[in-house]
């Protein structure tokens, strides 16, 4: 039986379709607008998280301008699974390690360590329309009596 010129556009356009219906929601290009410290209202310093897809995983790459050029200073990539990963700086030297898992359809936890800096734990949430992602996290410094908490608004570019 020959498909109908009707019934091969609708193929055409649910294989065009399909993809975006399991593109992850974290993936893109985000700048950061608006950063909080503790309950401190602060002004951000450029910086842009690039997210993109990598074999099974996802690459992290965040970067700052210098000159007029976008300079890496940390890396990694994650599977989304609570895989442990290592967090590079712009030298590829290892800083420490990091744990993102899926939380729900626009969520994920997340767990940063490493030598001589506070664990931080807490989540990133991409919001329902896409165009904004949000990052919480809180941090205990050793003999730190309180754990600091940290919010971050990136806004899709």
């Amino acid at each position: 039986m020959k498909p109908s010129p009707r019934n091969f556009l609708l193929i055409i356009c649910f294989l065009a379709i399909a993809p975006a219906w399991g593109a992850e929601p974290l993936a893109g290009r985000w700048l950061l607008t608006r950063q909080e410290v503790g309950g401190q209202k602060t002004d951000p310093d450029p910086l842009t998280l690039r997210i993109t897809p990598s074999g099974n995983g996802f690459d992290f790459a965040y970067s700052v301008p210098v000159n007029d050029v976008q300079f890496v200073s940390m890396s990694f990539t994650s599977r989304l699974d609570g895989t442990e990963a290592d967090v590079k700086d712009s030298r590829g030297n290892k800083m420490g390690s990091i744990k993102i898992t899926r939380a729900g359809a626009s969520q994920y936890s997340v767990v940063l360590q490493g030598a001589n800096r506070p664990t931080a734990s807490g989540k990133m949430t991409v919001s329902a329309d896409g165009k904004t992602l949000s990052v919480e996290t809180d941090a205990q410094a050793p003999g730190q009596a309180a754990a600091v908490h940290t919010i971050q608004v990136f806004a899709r570019q």
